[in-house]
């Protein structure tokens, strides 16, 4: 399996090359040269879908893993692959299938957040540091990798989590300032790994995400940190090493329609997904890709809806004004992992991601020609949530039916609860439940009528008394840990503050 640029300059690389590297040289996203199918034999052959789902569907977690993942990561054996996965998945969560699906208003939630820092970025960022210090070993590579985040709150602590102590690492992450909830701040500011350094920056998401690129695709930069004995990664999304693991959960959850007796083996199902920067509903895609039957993929966007806008017309401009909502997460107007899908859908052409990535970064904006616009309506549907009725939501179904959502699953069941009206489609659907409701307690709290604490700290008790909803142990105990990391920094001395932190 080769990994291609989605630009196509840059060297064509394994898939532990591509991890290591994190990002292109010729600032492109590493994409697999194929999609593997799901049931492929060795003769070439494949099982009757049927039967490959009726399987696939008795399958644990890590058995499941372990056959999505194979194809992408041919350079490992299937004894070094099941020891990353059994490290990444074993005993770290508090649900015993690791990923619950749970039927709750009409529709499925494929609840990812039960992870170490209660949200789904923890499912790839458990596996993620233990495939890059694997690929390193195989690549010989000696040097420290330093890997460089910039997160809108969930992504930045599951990666501290993550990479917390892991031999051959740094970690440097950059977070918005005053544009994350509380408690992502505070498990972020309180990170302990001897290895990690965070930063909040003046600005926002898509300010941190841009000059992240530039530093990672900063060719004086990269000679100097090699002199040093550094070489740089990233743990976001960006990095298919972080992209690949997301492609189980949705094969998962489609096995888990078939065993729960949703739908028959091979049957279609509609995925819905809060989206901000595309990762989430790209691994979606990627599934489909590799042969689970989808319908519709539908793409939830919050009041920042460029991905809705265009999905529904083909037109992206991030020349908007930028709002701060009660699904911080998603505020993103800058989404990195489109790119992937453009390449993708222009029948893996290089020179058209170019032309529109060029068009982005000069006037804000492109539109795409129709033969991606054609690829885009016949397998994604989009919507978006205003604030209220992200909040109406999560009352709704907590009234009716007892059911707890985060802000950000709640856009997801907004958006889904409209397309299915729009358009009569009673298919099974699954919607990413991407965090613990306790992550955004105050905004819960207004929700489902419930006092606010003088702290987030209490309203998290308050919850927790009225709802009789356990809090995840990843936040219990972060009231009291110490904060080490109080910096606030311009988005321009990002750079700088890196090769001080690291004596560049």
């Amino acid at each position: 399996m080769i990994y291609k640029s989605t630009r196509g300059l840059a060297p064509e690389m394994n898939v532990c090359q591509a991890i290591i590297k994190g990002i292109a040289a010729d600032k492109g996203l590493y994409v697999p040269e194929r999609f593997p199918r799901l049931g492929e034999r060795p003769d070439g052959s494949f099982e009757e879908p049927q039967a490959l789902f009726s399987r696939l569907s008795k399958l644990s977690y890590k058995e499941l893993a372990a056959e999505v993942l194979a194809p992408y990561l041919p350079e490992f054996s299937a004894k070094e692959l099941a020891a990353c996965i059994d490290g990444a998945y074993d005993g770290k969560y508090s649900a015993e299938e690791i990923v619950p699906v749970v039927k709750a208003g009409g529709a499925y939630f494929l609840e990812l957040y039960h992870g170490p820092t209660a949200a789904f970025k923890d499912m790839a960022l458990q596996l993620m540091p233990r495939l890059l210090t694997a690929s390193m070993k195989k690549q010989h590579e000696d040097k420290t990798v330093v890997i460089l985040v910039s997160t809108s709150g969930d992504t930045g602590t599951a990666a501290l989590k993550g990479f917390e102590n892991v031999p051959g690492t740094r970690i440097v992450v950059f977070f918005p300032d005053g544009a994350v909830s509380p408690v992502q701040e505070k498990q972020m500011r309180t990170a302990s790994g001897s290895n990690a350094k965070v930063f909040s920056i003046k600005g926002n998401f898509d300010d941190a995400q841009t000059t992240q690129k530039q530093i990672l695709s900063d060719p004086q930069l990269a000679e100097e940190m090699a002199a040093k004995g550094f070489t740089f990664s990233a743990a976001n999304s960006m990095n298919v090493g972080r992209l690949l693991p997301q492609i189980v959960y949705y094969v998962w959850g489609y096995a888990q329609l078939i065993a729960k007796g949703a739908l028959k083996a091979g049957e279609p199902c509609n995925i819905c997904v809060p989206s901000g920067n595309f990762g989430n509903i790209l691994s979606a895609y990627y599934a489909m890709r590799m042969g689970v039957p989808v319908k519709r993929l539908i793409c939830a966007s919050n009041k920042n809806k460029v991905l809705t806008d265009f999905i529904n017309t083909g037109i992206y401009d991030a020349n908007r004004e930028f709002f701060v909502t009660n699904s911080p997460s998603m505020d993103i107007l800058i989404s990195s992992n489109l790119e992937r899908l453009l390449y993708h859908l222009s029948g893996d052409d290089p020179a058209e991601v170019r032309k529109l990535m060029d068009s982005l970064a000069e006037d804000g904006r492109y539109t795409v020609p129709e033969s991606i616009r054609s690829g885009l309506s016949g397998l994604f549907s989009a919507g978006y949530a205003e604030e209220d009725q992200i909040t109406d939501a999560i009352g709704q179904l907590y009234k009716q039916e007892h059911y707890l959502m985060d802000t950000h699953t709640a856009v997801g069941y907004k958006v889904w609860k409209d397309y299915s009206e729009k358009t009569g489609d009673v298919t099974p659907a699954l919607i990413a439940s991407t965090a613990s409701p306790y992550k955004f307690a105050s905004a819960i709290a207004e929700s489902i009528g419930v006092s606010e604490g003088t702290d987030p700290f209490e309203t998290i008790e308050n919850l927790r008394k009225a709802t009789g909803i356990a809090v995840p142990a990843g936040l219990s105990g972060l009231k009291d840990r110490k904060v080490v990391h109080t910096e606030v920094i311009n988005r321009q001395d990002m750079k700088q503050r890196v090769k001080t932190l690291l004596g560049v």
